[in-house]
């Protein structure tokens, strides 16, 4: 017979005791301590920290941070969890020199 137990469709165990990201539905983005984790995904972070949204600009995200501690994170709501060490924001490879977002012609 199958087992009928859920199961994660991630592997988070690689990820227990060190520091992730984690994006969150709605533009939030923290980082913390993985301390736990479900078949949900939902999340168990400690020492967490909020990166805050631009005034200005909404969709930009600032250096601050503000502390929210121990924090559960509902599985629902994320969009992606990456370890911290490693993590680098690379330019767009598909946009081409002197383009600025904008739509392409043809």
């Amino acid at each position: 017979m199958a087992d009928k137990s859920k199961k994660s469709v991630l592997d988070m165990s690689k990820f227990m005791d060190k520091e992730v990201r984690v994006k969150f539905m709605g533009g939030r983005e923290v980082v913390g301590t993985l301390k736990g984790y479900d078949a949900l995904l939902n999340l168990v972070l400690d020492d967490t920290r909020e990166f805050l949204k631009d005034p200005d600009d909404p969709y930009r995200l600032l250096d601050e941070t503000r502390n929210l501690g121990l924090t559960v994170g509902r599985g629902t709501s994320v969009m992606l969890v990456c370890p911290t060490e490693g993590f680098e924001e690379i330019s767009n490879p598909f946009l081409q020199e002197g383009d600025e977002g904008g739509e392409e012609e043809g």
